[in-house]
């Protein structure tokens, strides 16, 4: 697509600024066996093949089965280096009952998992439930990313006993200080298709707006709860925020009829760009459990990675952590942790 339209129908073709650098330092991932969710396109897509090209042991992909899952499997072994394994393992964070499967298929692949990529996640969709009564939204970028972890936190324990650490790896975004409302219980219980209904306003309280920001909120608040719990563990809870990435997510949004105000894609980073704090969190021994990281630029919108210093306060209160944990054992079952 060349201009933006009113039929935003593919996202831009943007020239990656850092991402080659970024690259060239990023350290290997040698020995690792690496979980991504939602990697046909996008971040979740850079991640899992840069991943793979750094020498991961195997790299299992979390998708909706697809003729996309199939050609980014393709394209991703096609960029792994020798010896590392890729296998696409079906995944609908849409079904509980397709993430236990999902959960347990992993285990029949992989005895440890160092890095648990949470990356998939939809924004701004209508107000409809889930085949299992939650909203689509906070299902899919929360509550099966909660219920993944705990069904694959015994490999990640192996993994961190075997090697030193493993990590849990959330993917958040801006969306989480935009509103500015706090965590509600409401958003995680089965109330989905009767939570405000279908506003669109990105910055006038459109109510699929304040179902995202609700999720990119949950998404940090479950790295904090995590850390919190994780002490003597080993793993690492990190989250990281793309920033402004021109990705097939706004292109899902668009066509969904959530996101009218395509103009603000002019701003945009590539996608390769946009995985770099992603990337960070998964492979760079600088970050570390309780840290968020994102764009160093233009607010936030794109650059290399930083650290986000303080963390807003909305993501910090503790009462969150503890209604974000309550709701999702009560929507995914006990997660309990023991180092």
């Amino acid at each position: 697509m060349g201009g933006l339209s009113s039929k935003y129908t593919e996202p831009q073709k943007i020239e990656s600024k850092w991402f080659p650098t970024f690259y060239a330092e990023l350290p290997a991932a040698t020995g690792k066996v690496i979980a991504v969710t939602g990697c046909t396109s996008g971040t979740g897509l850079v991640c899992a093949k840069t991943c793979a090209a750094k020498g991961a042991a195997h790299v299992i992909l979390l998708n909706r089965p697809s003729a996309r899952a199939t050609a980014a499997e393709e394209q991703i072994a096609g960029a792994a280096a020798e010896g590392t394994k890729v296998t696409t393992v079906e995944c609908d964070l849409m079904s509980f009952e397709s993430v236990k499967g999902a959960a347990a298929r992993v285990r029949s692949l992989v005895g440890e998992v160092d890095v648990l990529c949470c990356n998939a996640g939809v924004m701004a969709l209508e107000d409809k439930a889930t085949v299992d009564g939650y909203d689509v939204q906070m299902q899919t970028n929360h509550l099966s990313h909660f219920l993944l972890g705990k069904e694959l936190f015994p490999l990640l324990q192996k993994a961190s006993k075997a090697r030193g650490e493993a990590r849990i790896v959330s993917h958040t975004s801006v969306g989480r200080k935009v509103p500015t409302t706090p965590l509600e219980e409401k958003y995680f219980g089965k109330n989905g298709g009767n939570l405000g209904g279908n506003g669109a306003s990105m910055f006038f309280g459109g109510a699929r707006w304040v179902r995202y920001h609700e999720t990119k909120l949950a998404n940090v608040v479950f790295t904090l709860a995590l850390h919190d719990r994780l002490a003597g563990t080993g793993i690492k809870a990190i989250a990281a925020a793309p920033g402004l990435a021109a990705t097939n997510l706004q292109v899902t949004a668009h066509k969904d009829g959530g996101m009218a105000a395509t103009w603000i894609m002019r701003f945009a980073q590539s996608a390769e760009d946009g995985t770099m704090p992603l990337l960070h969190c998964c492979l760079s021994p600088e970050p570390q459990s309780g840290e968020l990281y994102e764009p160093s630029d233009c607010g936030a919108i794109k650059g290399p990675p930083k650290k986000v210093d303080p963390i807003e306060p909305i993501c910090t209160d503790p009462k969150a952590r503890d209604l974000l944990w309550t709701a999702s054992e009560q929507a995914c079952g006990p997660f309990p942790i023991q180092a």
